[in-house]
């Protein structure tokens, strides 16, 4: 089966001159994968989405989505993508929640009735039915997000793209937040793609990780994989979230032990060893 994205070795010239370019690794991702991309601010996450999107054509290389390049296919690979930004204030246009989320169906001439079950259903699957008759704008940064994200949704898209989708978000929020992108991944098959500057989150979400420097792809792999190449990381201006590094180093001294997404996960092991 073709990849849903492709993209190699693009170039892009803004109208200031600013040159961004990403070679290295061919970035690809597969059907049903989970995919984030790594890279400190200013490295090329956020213009590699958007030539993903079909909204910047590049000067140099190819960008493939569903076999078909997205800027000159906008419409068609649009409607197979779903996408929140970071400032999700800029995409919520409707003057409640409700016509919000129906705001893409009701562009598509789809029918009232229709559209209202289709509202209700995925806003009682995304835990938001009592926010239907509110004002976005008045809404908390951890309810913007949920509307967002079914606004997203509500076309059933293959592809679902974001862009530092945990960027302001209390703790709780972010956890909910990552707890409904899982869920409409493993309920709806819906590949996932996404930046982050979130270290600590990326074990909770990802299947691969690109990590992006000085406009090469630098690394590709899973998450334990890609944690282990630190000399790497730093060199890009990141590093493995804490407990992951506690575990790099205790696996260093000859500890068996794997590295744990969550804190329950390297309780259990270190638990373990302390028991032996």
């Amino acid at each position: 089966m073709n990849p849903m994205i492709k993209v190699q070795c693009i170039k892009h010239i803004y109208k200031d001159s600013t040159e961004v370019s990403l070679c290295g690794v061919d970035f690809v991702v597969e059907k049903g994968q989970r995919v984030v991309i790594l890279g400190a601010n200013g490295e090329g996450k956020t213009t590699l989405l958007s030539h993903v999107l079909g909204l910047l054509k590049p000067v140099e290389g190819t960008v493939e989505v569903l076999g078909m390049a997205p800027y000159q296919d906008f419409k068609k690979t649009r409607k197979q993508m779903g996408v929140v930004f970071q400032n999700v204030d800029e995409q919520m246009i409707g003057p409640r929640v409700y016509d919000d989320i129906a705001f893409t169906p009701r562009n598509e001439g789809m029918d009232e009735e229709e559209i209202h079950k289709k509202v209700q259903a995925l806003a009682k699957e995304l835990g938001i039915l009592s926010l239907l008759s509110k004002i976005p704008h008045y809404l908390s940064g951890g309810q913007k997000k949920k509307v967002a994200l079914a606004g997203a949704m509500i076309m059933n898209p293959s592809i679902l793209v974001l862009d530092e989708p945990f960027d302001s978000l209390d703790p709780r929020s972010k956890q909910e937040f990552i707890d409904l992108l899982n869920y409409v991944h493993k309920e709806k098959g819906t590949t996932l793609l996404l930046t982050t500057h979130d270290m600590n989150i990326v074990p909770l979400i990802a299947d691969v990780v690109y990590v992006i420097h000085q406009g090469h792809i630098v690394l590709k792999g899973t998450w334990q994989e890609v944690f282990q190449k630190e000399d790497i990381l730093y060199q890009a201006q990141l590093q493995p979230p804490l407990l992951v590094d506690l575990f790099l180093r205790l696996q260093k001294k000859g500890y068996p032990i794997s590295l744990p997404a969550t804190v329950e996960e390297g309780e259990k092991q270190l638990l373990s060893i302390l028991d032996k």
